[in-house]
């Protein structure tokens, strides 16, 4: 062995020189995974549709059963895929994520993935919900009140149904909320200063399944939250998500 051989084979036997690895020498499952995720990433597989058999990619890979199966196994773990018992295998539909522990704007959020968000505003008027008074700490009404769907791609993915306090946000009422989301108004005007949270799995009412083109008993979740600007609570929200589109995350 030459000494130009010999450092060759010294380099690529250390541990952690991962770019002097060839992509053949990694494990045939994860070859298989590579390709599906590179299939749907360039859009070949679209969101769930079904893609090929475990008997296909057998012969396409010319590997064991049970390696396509273990690679279609962790892609489902990983909600890359979906696979139904009698049906076949098909790509996972897309799930939109927000964070719960930092009051973001939804836009910025759907903005920051690359897509376009939409608003459409369903109500923007003066209420009086009992308990929506009691949550704002109010002892008589009116509260302002605002229904809107907002859309990822054209993909409703949020319910919001907002009070607001009058006395903290009284130009509430006339601003456009389909150019302007009512959190980055009202963040814009008065910073947050604490904030609580619920979150839910819940079913949604016939309007708001409806809104969220939701098939009937699909759940949501269901963010319940209130905010505070000073000692006044400035708003109480309930923002109803599509189960199948959408989780929450966050981190610490």
């Amino acid at each position: 062995m030459t000494n130009t051989d010999a450092h060759s084979a010294e380099s690529q036997s250390q541990p952690g020189r991962h770019h002097d690895t060839p992509a053949k020498a990694l494990p045939a499952y994860e070859q298989i995974k590579r390709y599906v995720i590179k299939r749907i990433g360039e859009g070949a597989w679209k969101p769930g549709g079904l893609i090929p058999s475990e008997a296909e990619l057998v012969k396409e890979f010319g590997v064991a059963r049970m390696t396509v199966s273990r690679a279609l196994r962790e892609l489902t773990a990983e909600r890359v895929l979906t696979r139904v018992q009698g049906s076949g295998t098909f790509v996972a539909p897309q799930r939109y994520e927000s964070t719960v522990l930092e009051i973001r704007n939804i836009a910025d959020e759907i903005a920051a993935r690359g897509h376009r968000h939409s608003a459409r505003v369903l109500t923007l008027a003066p209420g009086d919900d009992s308990h929506a008074l009691d949550a704002l700490g109010l002892a008589a009404g009116p509260a302002f009140h605002s229904c809107i769907v907002h859309s990822e791609e054209g993909e409703p993915i949020q319910y919001e149904d907002r009070y607001v306090n009058p006395k903290v946000f009284p130009a509430y009422l006339q601003q456009d909320f389909t150019v302007e989301t009512p959190n980055h108004y009202m963040v814009r005007l008065a910073p947050i200063q604490r904030a609580e949270f619920r979150i839910y799995a819940q079913k949604p009412d016939a309007h708001v399944r409806r809104h969220l083109m939701m098939e009937i008993g699909e759940p949501c979740l269901l963010l319940w939250r209130r905010t505070w600007v000073g000692e006044d609570v400035a708003t109480s929200v309930r923002l109803w998500h599509p189960a199948s589109r959408f989780h929450l995350a966050g981190n610490v």
